[in-house]
């Protein structure tokens, strides 16, 4: 038996102040030589890279004793084929929180340029035409925020200083210190009413496609749509054909496909702001991240109940899948 847990990080432990003295720790990116051997490894805290993945793919099933896999994103969906084959008892932890505000943000400052018309005034600087025009402001707008949790409700508080009217929206309803949360069903009364959407929710089986050609037809001309969630919760498709119509004006941080084709039309299309999948990519990423690594492992060590558990690995009759 090892005298120490081993703990496979994607910084250099020098890196992140307060780790417990009792783990055993190697650096690891997803880049060059492995530091060791993976079957070792009993926490690994994943490279918090896009597309990590496919760097863990050929990894991860060598790693027949670990216990806890940790990424660092919100969403956990990409990570559900990799631990189709692993082992029981595996929890996987996300980073829920690390990129809440830095997310939040950026949805707001879509909403804000959508309502402002600063995709078309950046159109026409690039032009060198002065087209001064009557514009819409936030100011007593009715906002959907969908999905209530960390991201959320931190959209919800950014969307007061503006004087918004805030609509939250979650899978199932309830009553929060933040006022009513409606659910997920009342969505088709709810978005007749609505100015401007913007997506958190997560990807799950009961999010996938949920704004589909029913959904955004339900919507009023000239509506807003910011979606910094993942891209597979809208039809795009039928996202296209109703910006075209110029029924719809949508900013999109996530897409689907990702990335989005150079020949897409949502590149050039009137009324469609993308954003590279940048809103956790901000130099507040790094201090939160160690922050909660930091956090994690203590909670590890002392044999304390880790946060952002999403799932653990179980045994089905058909072999191991995730549960």
């Amino acid at each position: 038996m090892k005298d120490r847990k081993t703990v496979w990080l994607p910084y250099r432990p020098g890196q992140v102040p307060g780790l417990p003295d009792g783990l055993s720790y190697a650096a690891w990116d997803g880049s060059g030589t492995l530091p060791g051997d993976p079957g070792d490894v009993d926490f690994l805290v994943a490279p918090p890279v896009p597309g990590a993945e496919r760097l863990l793919a050929p990894v991860l099933p060598r790693m027949r004793g670990v216990e806890v896999v940790q990424i660092l994103s919100s969403g956990y969906d990409h990570m559900l084929p990799l631990l189709d084959e692993m082992p029981a008892g595996i929890r996987l932890s996300t980073g829920r929180g690390v990129h809440r505000e830095a997310t939040a943000e950026l949805a707001v400052a879509l909403l804000l340029s959508l309502c402002r018309g600063l995709d078309r005034f950046a159109a026409q600087q690039a032009a060198g035409r002065w087209r001064p025009e009557f514009r819409g402001t936030l100011v007593g707008k009715r906002v959907l925020v969908i999905g209530y949790g960390a991201v959320g409700a931190a959209v919800a508080a950014r969307l007061a200083a503006f004087r918004c009217e805030t609509v939250l929206v979650a899978r199932t309803a309830r009553t929060t210190p933040a006022g009513r949360v409606h659910g997920t069903a009342e969505l088709p009364a709810l978005l007749p009413t609505a100015d401007a959407v913007i997506v958190c929710a997560p990807l799950t089986e009961h999010t996938r496609g949920m704004f589909d050609a029913g959904a955004l037809a339900l919507l009023k001309d000239g509506a807003m749509l910011v979606n910094v969630a993942r891209g597979e919760l809208v039809d795009t498709r039928a996202l296209v054909r109703r910006v075209r119509a110029g029924k719809l004006r949508v900013a999109l941080d996530v897409t689907d496909p990702e990335p989005l084709p150079s020949g897409h039309p949502l590149w050039h299309l009137p009324g469609a702001l993308v954003t590279p999948h940048v809103a956790a990519f901000t130099d507040a990423f790094g201090p939160a991240s160690l922050d909660f690594v930091r956090r994690q492992l203590n909670r590890y060590h002392r044999g304390e109940e880790l946060e952002n558990v999403v799932l653990t690995t179980a045994q089905r009759s058909s072999g191991e899948r995730a549960a």
